[in-house]
């Protein structure tokens, strides 16, 4: 009979070559695919979920993701004027512990904070859109928000003869593209020596706020010439408001994004113009920013998405189709 020192011995090398088949079992080229690796889950923010912008923007980043192999967490505040909301569902993807955040920024101060915290906690922040005053993000990809509404201004001048009374209509103080669009229309416009800019109201990214702006416009000025209206919200209440005056076509109006029911306005010509944005884009290369960051890439600190002057003149193009349908293919 072996003694109990034998029996140990046996014991031990029995599990040391148990071991080695597990090992080498392991390493074998049917087993090597069962190691999966991270799926990388990004969060993006849009500012709001209800205009068809932030929908082209998931559509883009949805694409983005499956090309990288990623899985990407889509929550927004209802209202682009709700910060408090915003930062809150920030916050709860920092204690997530997601891979990265893909944000719009509600306002452009108040969201430091969050985006600091969560470059703090090693998750990479990468905005679009809207931005932060803030050098933490790692790309900010946009329009260039200020040329944008210095070509609306110079598309407006054109459609009044370069003389008349005009309105403004931007959407949230405090949100840095409202305000740069704000800044961008006013600058250009002043070049206009018979032009005279002689209201400003906010929609607040809302139709019916639109409507009153527009409403109150008009009835201050009754000889308004024309209205820059700067995203969706108050360039569909501007377009109705005229409708229900008799006004549609008569008073020039020039708006930003395209969103459907800003395209049958121009289809219908109470819209001479829209300045056309790449909001796909923006989502598409939002993520694969993120990723590259996540995988120690350098990314450019500012990607330009690019600006459109669309009317009914260039309406068929192929290029423009593509851009006013960019989940659809071309529609005419």
């Amino acid at each position: 009979m072996l003694g109990f020192e034998s029996k140990r011995f046996w014991v031990v090398i029995i599990a040391f070559a148990l071991v080695l088949q597990f090992v080498g079992c392991s390493k074998s080229p049917e087993n090597r695919g069962m190691v999966k690796k991270k799926t990388l889950v990004i969060a993006v923010v849009p500012k709001g979920t209800t205009q068809s912008f932030w929908l082209a923007v998931k559509a883009g980043a949805e694409d983005a993701a499956k090309v990288e192999g990623a899985r990407i967490i889509w929550k927004g505040p209802a209202k682009e004027t709700d910060v408090a909301s915003q930062k809150r569902i920030i916050e709860n993807f920092i204690n997530q512990r997601v891979d990265a955040i893909v944000m719009a920024a509600c306002n452009e101060k108040a969201l430091v904070p969050t985006v600091e915290q969560a470059d703090k906690t090693g998750i990479p922040v990468i905005t679009i859109d809207s931005g932060v005053k803030s050098n933490v993000p790692k790309s900010f990809i946009a329009t260039d928000n200020i040329e944008g509404a210095r070509q609306a201004a110079r598309t407006l001048a054109k459609l009044i003869g370069e003389k008349g009374e005009v309105g403004l209509i931007p959407f949230v103080k405090g949100a840095a593209t409202s305000n740069m669009r704000e800044q961008g229309f006013k600058e250009e416009i002043a070049k206009y020596k018979g032009i005279k800019l002689v209201s400003v109201l906010y929609s607040n990214s809302d139709i019916m706020q639109g409507i009153r702006a527009t409403e109150d416009m008009l009835t201050a000025h009754p000889k308004l010439a024309g209205i820059f209206a700067a995203n969706e919200g108050g360039a569909v209440g501007a377009a109705r408001a005229l409708d229900m005056r008799g006004l549609g076509g008569k008073v020039k109006l020039v708006a930003f994004d395209a969103a459907q029911a800003e395209i049958d306005a121009l289809m219908k010509g109470t819209i001479q113009a829209l300045i056309v944005q790449n909001p796909y884009k923006m989502g598409y290369e939002g993520i694969k920013a993120a990723v590259a960051v996540i995988r120690g890439e350098k990314v450019p600190p500012r990607i330009d998405t690019g600006v459109s002057v669309v009317t009914m003149e260039n309406f068929h193009d192929s290029e423009i189709q593509h851009l006013l349908y960019p989940t659809k293919g071309s529609k005419s």
